[in-house]
């Protein structure tokens, strides 16, 4: 079942490791005006935990011979982990933002969870031998590179106008 979707991970474990050391060193470039606005740093870890949890999980599919129950095991570790990673800080980022941006912080916030909850869906259906679990997986990781590029767009270019 998961040898057939060799190719597409391996693709997304090269991008996702590509992408996530090109975060890091632009977030370092700007970390003045990163640490200067207290909501920032959460969002540049966002981020950087949506790439991690690709690389992690497009790696953990990528070990041969392993059961599948490991797969749904491993992916729903990476799923509850970001997850809830992705809602404390979407949370603390909801009441420090101003009121008139709470909307667009709620927004964030909902498309972390957007973006992450499908871990856990595929998680669970590895469990079960569901093949519908690598479609939920393949979804997962193209809204994890989609929030992850809208947060780099903020800490890269929004944050210099």
């Amino acid at each position: 079942m998961i040898d057939a979707w060799a190719n597409f991970f391996i693709a997304q474990c090269g991008a996702s490791a590509a992408l996530l050391g090109l975060l890091f060193v632009s977030v370092s470039l700007n970390l003045g005006k990163i640490l200067a606005l207290p909501i920032l740093p959460d969002r540049a870890l966002t981020a950087m935990l949506l790439l991690l949890a690709v690389l992690l999980v497009s790696s953990f599919m990528l070990i041969p011979g392993q059961p599948i129950a490991a797969d749904g095991i491993e992916v729903l570790c990476v799923g509850v982990a970001v997850c809830g990673a992705a809602a404390a800080m979407g949370v603390r980022g909801v009441r420090a933002a101003r009121p008139e941006l709470r909307g667009k912080f709620i927004n964030s916030l909902l498309f972390s969870e957007i973006a992450t909850i499908p871990y856990l869906v595929a998680g669970m259906l590895f469990l079960f031998a569901d093949a519908a679990a690598l479609y939920w997986l393949a979804a997962a990781i193209i809204l994890s590179f989609l929030k992850s590029f809208m947060e780099a767009w903020v800490l890269l270019i929004e944050i210099n106008r």
